[in-house]
């Protein structure tokens, strides 16, 4: 027989073998990976709302790792509690403390979107970053004509 003490404030349950049927149905819940209304963990239903869109095992990862620090950085508190403030303060904080990528804020802000669009069932409208990475402009490499022929003279003369 082992015996362990119910998070939800019931006393001990006790049961013979792990996944038997145990005495207090939240406990229950708990071992099985449901919280205590008997809804799936809210990375379980994440992973439940990015399989059937067919999306691939590293964007799940992904998204789970994101949703995941978005828990963190709030303490734990649940998502459903929290709303464009809170979304806003972790996305900016990625930008300045953090100094993460453009690429990786818009991934954690995907992720984001994601969690509350497909399984909070939100609108997303509201989800404005206020502290915005932008990428770096991309300015492209011309030559001079003095240059251009430097390099066909040095070209030619290795392979002409």
């Amino acid at each position: 027989m082992l015996e362990f003490l119910c998070p939800f404030g019931a006393s001990y349950f006790t049961t013979a073998v792990a996944g038997a049927s145990l005495r207090c149905g939240a406990m229950r819940a708990c071992a099985i990976g449901m919280d205590a209304v008997g809804k799936p963990h809210l990375l379980d239903r994440v992973r439940q709302a990015i399989r059937p869109r067919h999306y691939s095992s590293r964007t799940e990862e992904a998204y789970v790792g994101w949703i995941r620090r978005f828990i963190l950085f709030h303490k734990k508190w649940h998502p459903a509690d929290m709303g464009e403030m809170e979304t806003n303060a972790f996305l900016s904080e990625l930008a300045s403390a953090k100094h993460v990528s453009a690429s990786t804020q818009m991934q954690a802000l995907c992720a984001l979107m994601f969690l509350h669009k497909e399984v909070l069932g939100r609108k997303t409208e509201w989800i404005e970053v206020s502290v915005r990475l932008q990428r770096p402009a991309r300015l492209p490499v011309v030559l001079t004509r003095e240059e251009v022929r430097s390099l066909l003279g040095t070209w030619t003369a290795y392979h002409g």
